[in-house]
């Protein structure tokens, strides 16, 4: 029984609209090359032909790093999918179910370590955006609402950094909430009304 199988018997997908920029690219290689246990927990799965349904970008990847072949637990087979159904997977596998929770990643994980695995769209929301259009707990809306800014990347960090900052503070315990229950709004909140107090 075969161990290994050789990459160039695998066959990239040129009808796979997934795509990603250089940058996650470069991302994706070194999270392989760090933590080539990710490709066993997550194989690349292949047609009875061997063409890839799903793990186009991790096989342009592995070739990146000089890979030939690739341990057979890395790879799965899907042989008895129908043509629909093959078309089907490709795009459900790379559809993103569901949503993260970025208060939680940012107090959780170290942000450095979070853009290093490919995890940085937090940085690249609209500009601007004011809304009353989400949801709370109780479904009570008002009076709160969600803003989001686009940031640079050094910016974002920096306010990652003061958040947590502020929130360690003995200040930060005792502030006014507004019975806001979002700690990183609160957060913000003292940062900006110290901010405003300095310049009166």
């Amino acid at each position: 029984m075969e161990n290994s199988i050789k990459l160039s018997a695998i066959k990239s997908n040129p009808n796979n609209p997934r795509v990603i920029k250089d940058d996650k690219f470069k991302k994706l290689v070194q999270s392989i090359k760090e933590f080539p246990k990710m490709m066993e927990l997550r194989p690349m799965v292949l047609n009875s032909d061997s063409i890839v349904l799903g793990g186009n970008m991790r096989l342009k990847a592995l070739k990146e790093l000089g890979y030939k072949e690739v341990p057979i637990e890395w790879v799965k087979r899907a042989d008895d999918l129908t043509e629909d159904e093959a078309r089907r997977f490709i795009i459900a596998d790379n559809v993103g179910f569901g949503e993260h929770d970025w208060e939680l990643l940012t107090n959780e994980w170290n942000v450095e370590e979070l853009e290093g695995w490919g995890l940085d769209n937090w940085q690249n929301m609209d500009d601007i955006d004011t809304s009353d259009d989400f949801s709370l707990p109780d479904g009570d809306k008002e009076p709160f609402q969600q803003q989001t800014y686009t940031l640079a990347d050094a910016q974002a960090i920096e306010i990652k950094n003061a958040i947590a900052n502020v929130k360690k503070t003995d200040e930060y315990k005792y502030m006014e909430t507004f019975e806001n229950e979002n700690s990183n709004g609160n957060a913000l909140y003292l940062i900006i009304t110290q901010w405003a107090e300095q310049k009166r």
